[in-house]
C-alpha cells in the first residue's frame, strides 16, 4: 500500500472500518475531501457530530429516532397492537414500502453462537414486556441460517410468555419477475409451503 501523510493514512484508516468500504474506496474518499472546501469538509464532520449526538434508541422498539418514542411508536394511526420483528433499523424501509401500518421491534442483529451473539445480545426480553399490548408478532428476520435460528428461538420464547399470542413469519419463495428453473431447492420449498389459495 501506498504510503500516506499521517493525516491521510488516519482518514483512510478511519474509512476502511465503514461497511463495504475498501483500501481503494476509501482512499477515494480521502482524496475527495481533502480537495473539497473547508465548508464543505466541516459540514460533514458536523453532519457526523451531529448525528452521534441527537439520535439515540427509542425505549419501546429500539428504532434509531431523534424522538422518544419513536414516530411509529407515537403514531395514532398505526396497530400498536400488530408488532413486526426485525433484524436491524434499516430493514424498517423495506417493509414501510409494503403499506404495513403496524409497529415495530427491532433487535440488532440475529443469534450467532460462533460470532459471539446470543439472545442477551439481542433485544428479546423488552419485545416480552411488549406482548399483553400484542395482538400479532410478525417475525420478519432474513431467510438465512441466523435469521432462522433467531425466528424459531422468539416463537419459542414469544409462545412460552403467552401461549395465546398469534405468531406469524414472512413468506419466502422465488422473487417476484425471476425464472423459476433458476432458483435453488429451498427457495422453491419454502415457496411451495407457502402457498396461498387464489
Amino acid at each position: 500500500m501506498a504510503k500516506f501523510a499521517e493525516p491521510m493514512s488516519r482518514l483512510i484508516d478511519e474509512l476502511r472500518k465503514l461497511p463495504g468500504v475498501g483500501s481503494k474506496t476509501a482512499q477515494r474518499f480521502a482524496f475527495h475531501i481533502l480537495r473539497s472546501s473547508d465548508a464543505d469538509a466541516g459540514a460533514l464532520a458536523s453532519a457526523i457530530h451531529y448525528l452521534k449526538q441527537h439520535l439515540s434508541l427509542c425505549t419501546r422498539c429500539n428504532n434509531i429516532t431523534d424522538v422518544d418514542p419513536c414516530t411509529y411508536c407515537s403514531s395514532p394511526t398505526r396497530n400498536q397492537r400488530l408488532i413486526c420483528v426485525v433484524e436491524e433499523p434499516t430493514n424498517i424501509a423495506t417493509i414501510e414500502k409494503t403499506h404495513y401500518n403496524g409497529v415495530y421491534h427491532v433487535l440488532h442483529g440475529t443469534l450467532s453462537p460462533l460470532n459471539g451473539v446470543g439472545p442477551e445480545q439481542l433485544r428479546i426480553r423488552s419485545l416480552i414486556t411488549r406482548l399483553p399490548e400484542a395482538d400479532e408478532i410478525i417475525l420478519a428476520t432474513s431467510p438465512n441460517t441466523e435469521g432462522e435460528a433467531t425466528a424459531h428461538h422468539l416463537a419459542h420464547e414469544l409462545h412460552h410468555a403467552k401461549p395465546d399470542l398469534k405468531i406469524t413469519r414472512i413468506a419466502t419463495g422465488v422473487p417476484a419477475g425471476s425464472d423459476i428453473e433458476y432458483a435453488d431447492e429451498v427457495t422453491i420449498t419454502r415457496a411451495m409451503e407457502g402457498r396461498r389459495e387464489l
